[in-house]
């Protein structure tokens, strides 16, 4: 293909996965609804536009299946033969199916034959249709220099005129009237017809992401500079440059504000996967379940959204596989037989809550700690120390699973920790809530965006370190010779309740600090607080995330470096890591 037939190819493919998105939420509603009129013509008109797509690019797999498939909701719609579980399963396998081409088509290659099996799923005996009219038998390679590809796909609808088709001349007599058939659902095209009012989509522009980036890393550049004036400015005392530095403050604020919010997408783009995923979990399982999305156009950075998409396929694939009870067994229990799983969104400040909640049978922490127990991942003695929370997060150590055999879903001790890690690396945690015969609750907390994060600073002697202001509870002043010991641990006695106690200069090797005082710092790292230990604190400044020198990278308690307002390199705290690696955890205690 050539450079032009290229950038045909790469706004199709765009295009087309998309729609395909859409179309398992579209068919799982669908199949709720079986008489939804509207959601039926909405199935069918995506498979009808990526087939035309397909045959302009001549990608023949794909244009069979389309069409073959568009034949039996085209059926479905003229009543010859109604939709069944049959059609829905074959249907829901060709959106698979087809995904599996773009990607071959993605990468240069063509893809393979529609299996037999496939079709004959989909086909049924009809009338030859009559012959589709060749609506591109007139374009020239000279007239691709000119086409439209979304009108394109507008004419294959039989909306609008052919790209770069010739106009035919208006009649200034009577217009004949119109045939009163369709032929295969394609509207005759007539110069006629008046051209249909502009879409506010249209208002919109495909933006390379590596420009997107790169704006951001320029906005970055220039928030630590405003950082480096601010910290300079009390110092000079100059009026003049007091309001240039305010002003550019101001003005730099809300540019970085629009730049982000140019990288932002609605989570909804992750939730419209699940709705499909569920069904196809639910039917492997013979469990009946429904998903009820919730927040899907609350927005997270675009690099967030595809991250997420991992860890939220493992918790809901856990929510039907381990909570959501068989049908018999939630009968028995007094439930209805429809399980229920929900997902949800919500901003929450500077960062977003994600919500997956089950009303299956919950978690069991006795039986999560027989299972840890059984399999050396924690010693007994330290299990029997274990808190209900305690006993819920070891779901997340490596190699757990309570699955005695191993399927096609789980059994193999990942996921959980994959999760888990995932979501730190996000600069976000995850929490566990769940009460046995009444369902779980797992919550994701994460920033905004990536990169540029919140933080609060703090100092040990002259090294400045960050941590990420979504984990900071409050800060408090102490003196060194407070906290008392209980079990072998420092712990800290706030507000009668007693706190674990790491000091960060210990954690460092640092020695004691040289004034004999400190100033502790309280952080949340999953359902656990504690408290580190620091010399002094700074205050809050945002900081834009760099990678770690490659002398540090691998460190636990590093999450990445930034530059700060004086000039000084500040390193950016992992708080789970340093929960892990620093407090006298029963879950670190191996036998």
């Amino acid at each position: 293909m050539g450079g032009l037939d290229n950038d045909i190819c790469a706004d199709f493919l765009v295009e087309a996965r998309e729609i395909l998105d859409q179309l398992g939420e579209q068919m799982v509603t669908l199949e709720h609804a079986p008489d939804d009129r509207d959601g039926l013509n909405a199935v069918f008109r995506g498979f009808h536009t990526i087939k035309g797509g397909a045959g302009f690019l001549d990608i023949q797999p794909m244009v069979v299946l389309c069409h073959a498939v568009e034949d039996r909701f085209d059926a479905a719609r003229s009543g010859t033969l109604p939709l069944d579980p049959d059609t829905f399963d074959g249907a829901q396998q060709s959106v698979d199916l087809l995904m599996d081409m773009l990607d071959c088509v993605a990468a240069g290659t063509e893809p393979a034959p529609v299996p037999d099996i496939l079709l004959a799923s989909l086909r049924m005996e009809r009338a030859p249709a009559a012959a589709t009219p060749d609506l591109l038998a007139h374009i020239t390679d000279d007239d691709l220099a000119d086409l439209d590809f979304d009108a394109l796909l507008d004419s294959l609808h039989g909306k609008g005129t052919v790209p770069g088709a010739p106009a035919p001349a208006v009649a200034t007599a009577e217009p004949a009237p119109r045939a009163t058939a369709p032929v295969d659902n394609v509207t005759p095209i007539s110069a006629a017809t008046p051209r249909k009012p502009p879409d506010p989509a249209d208002a919109t522009v495909r933006v390379d992401v590596r420009r997107l980036d790169a704006m951001v890393n320029l906005v970055g550049e220039l928030v630590l500079v405003r950082n480096r004036l601010k910290t300079i400015r009390p110092r000079l005392r100059d009026e003049d440059l007091d309001r240039v530095v305010t002003a550019l403050d101001a003005s730099t604020s809300r540019l970085q504000s629009a730049v982000m919010m140019a990288r932002m997408q609605p989570v909804g783009r992750v939730f419209s996967r699940f709705p499909k995923l569920v069904r196809d979990i639910a039917r492997q399982l013979d469990k009946t379940v429904e998903l009820d999305v919730v927040g899907a156009d609350t927005e997270l950075d675009r690099n967030l959204v595809e991250a997420l998409s991992d860890p939220l396929l493992h918790l809901v694939r856990n929510a039907i596989d381990h909570g959501i009870e068989s049908p018999d067994a939630r009968r028995a229990a007094g439930k209805p037989e429809t399980g229920h799983v929900r997902l949800a969104a919500q901003q929450e400040g500077d960062h977003v809550a994600i919500e997956v909640r089950d009303d299956g049978a919950g978690i069991d922490p006795d039986r999560i700690r027989d299972s840890a127990v059984r399999k050396g991942l924690i010693d007994p003695e330290a299990a029997a120390r274990l808190s209900t929370d305690e006993c819920l997060h070891l779901v997340f150590l490596p190699g757990f699973s309570t699955r005695a055999e191993v399927s096609d879903l789980s059994g193999r001790g990942v996921g959980m920790d994959v999760v888990q890690s995932k979501i730190r690396e996000l600069s976000g945690e995850v929490q566990i809530q769940s009460s046995p015969g009444v369902g779980s609750r797992f919550l994701i907390r994460v920033p905004l965006t990536l990169a540029i994060l919140p933080t609060l600073l703090v100092e040990i002697d002259e090294d400045v370190y960050a941590l990420p202001l979504v984990r900071v509870v409050e800060v408090l002043a102490h003196r060194t010779g407070e906290p008392m010991w209980i079990d072998g641990q420092r712990v800290l006695d706030l507000r009668e309740e007693p706190l674990p106690l790491l000091s960060m200069r210990d954690w460092l090797g640092a020695g004691a600090p040289p004034d004999g005082l400190s100033t502790g710092v309280v952080l949340q790292s999953g359902e656990q607080r504690f408290c580190l230990d620091v010399d002094r604190v700074r205050g809050r400044e945002e900081v834009v995330i760099k990678a770690l020198p490659r002398t540090l990278r691998g460190l636990p308690g590093y999450a990445g470096a930034s530059l700060i307002g004086d000039g000084r390199m500040a390193l950016v705290l992992d708080v789970d890591a340093l929960y892990r690696t620093g407090i006298k955890s029963p879950t670190r205690l191996i036998a």
